[in-house]
């Protein structure tokens, strides 16, 4: 299984790649950071479409989608993981998770996902969010196979 986290923005050297790097590094699956940006001036709803255009050209045909969004469902880590392995055990070849601009994900693009999920109720700060995620691909990863990465 291969995949790839698409995200609206600009890749900046620091710690939060970094972190990224690192929790890649130790998942057993390929793991692709991929972002996009919009460069002309648009605002709105007009900015939210083009990215939604933008994040949906990234997805492979075929591949298994799950939308990052604030309204999304925040499973425990436990749970996420079950989630990981039946896409893993269903066959998924590609899993690709969007991550929307400030203004949030377009309705086509909840619409388009599997699934959505939210990483909690709280704001992160964009750069951190793949982090994050690779984090909690690679928890899931060892709850998966009883790595005593995860302790709970």
């Amino acid at each position: 299984m291969r995949i790839t986290i698409v995200a609206v923005g600009r890749r900046k050297k620091g710690p939060e790649q970094d972190l990224f790097d690192q929790y890649r590094a130790r998942l057993p699956w390929p793991l692709d950071l991929r972002l996009v940006e919009e460069k002309k001036p648009l605002a709105g709803d007009a900015l939210k479409a083009r990215e939604a255009e933008l994040l949906l050209a990234a997805v492979p045909d075929g591949a298994t989608v799950v939308a990052l969004d604030e309204r999304g469902t925040s499973d425990t880590s436990p749970r996420f993981a079950e989630r990981l392995g039946a896409w893993r055990d269903g066959g998924a070849r590609d899993l690709v998770f969007l991550i929307g601009g400030a203004d949030g994900l377009a309705e086509e693009v909840r619409t388009k996902a599997a699934f959505v999920m939210s990483l909690g109720s709280q704001t992160w700060p964009h750069q951190l969010v793949p982090a994050l995620l690779a984090e909690q691909l690679y928890r899931g990863h060892a709850i998966l196979t009883g790595h005593p990465y995860h302790r709970a």
